[in-house]
């Protein structure tokens, strides 16, 4: 009886997806952001700090391939804590919620020891960085309108309408281009998939898109929505390509397998960890 062989991984094609199954993910958590959005705006900062704490096992869980060892517990609960105070005081808020988890974090640490001490802490302060604290950056847009007291459909939730869909208008518009016309690689090394003409499409998509929003949706300047729609494609794009650099320097492929077609929730986040804070800080002083 010959020996039994495990199937070969499923070709997916240029674009490297499972697109049904891709599609059918996006449309799920599009809606659970709608619902949130249409009924209670302030119920959507559950599921940012849901996404925080989902991200923060991810990133432990790939960095113990590399022997670092993230404290999650103060990280999930840091993370948690500065999104919340975030959205209902404000940026002055976030920032002293960021630097006392940093405190708390190094402070935990020291009971593990000096082994790996610097290692673990720089990891985790990193992580802190990079997903609560630019995390947080949604809740400031969403409190755009209000924390309280706010319209049905005030500036923070058009604020995060546009900047959703002008982040999905650049995955949309680097997918189309780069499965149709991609032919030169854009950092072969780290994202193969990646090409200059994918880059040109979500250019042209997002700058569309950006335009779109916040003339019609914003009632905003049309030249602010294109600096918005250029802006997000290029943070978007460079926002792909750090956390491809993550996953190629950990040796994983994907985060995890909690988003089917898309791999882990980190795979998604990316880009919009990315656009979140330069999309607040120009609707903040040019529209809003």
């Amino acid at each position: 009886m010959p020996p039994s062989t495990a199937p070969p991984p499923k070709d997916h094609g240029r674009a490297g997806r499972n697109l049904p199954a891709a599609i059918g993910s996006a449309v799920v958590l599009l809606v659970a952001i709608a619902v949130s959005l249409a009924v209670w705006k302030t119920a959507f900062m559950a599921i940012v700090a849901a996404a925080v704490v989902v991200a923060v096992w991810e990133l432990r869980k790939g960095m113990r391939a590399k022997d670092i060892d993230l404290p999650e517990q103060p990280l999930m609960v840091g993370g948690v804590v500065m999104v919340v105070v975030a959205y209902f005081w404000g940026a002055p808020a976030l920032v002293t919620a960021t630097a006392v988890t940093a405190l708390v974090i190094m402070l935990w640490l020291l009971q593990r020891g000096i082994d790996g001490y610097v290692k673990n802490a720089t990891a985790a302060v990193f992580t802190l960085v990079y997903v609560p604290f630019l995390g947080s950056f949604v809740a400031l847009l969403l409190a755009e309108g209000g924390s309280t007291g706010f319209a049905r459909f005030d500036e923070g939730v058009k604020g995060i309408v546009t900047f959703i869909l002008v982040t999905i208008a650049s995955d949309i518009g680097g997918y189309i281009a780069g499965v149709l016309f991609g032919r030169h690689p854009m950092a072969p090394v780290i994202s193969p998939k990646k090409s200059w003409e994918g880059f040109v499409g979500s250019l042209v998509f997002c700058i569309a898109a950006g335009a779109a929003l916040v003339v019609y949706l914003l009632d905003g300047d049309w030249w602010v929505g294109v600096a918005l729609g250029l802006i997000a494609a290029v943070m978007a794009t460079l926002g792909d390509l750090c956390e491809s650099v993550i996953k190629r320097d950990l040796g994983i492929k994907d985060m995890s397998h909690v988003i089917p077609g898309h791999g882990g929730l980190m795979d998604r986040l990316d880009s919009l960890l990315a656009t979140v804070a330069p999309i607040w800080l120009l609707l903040h002083y040019l529209v809003f």
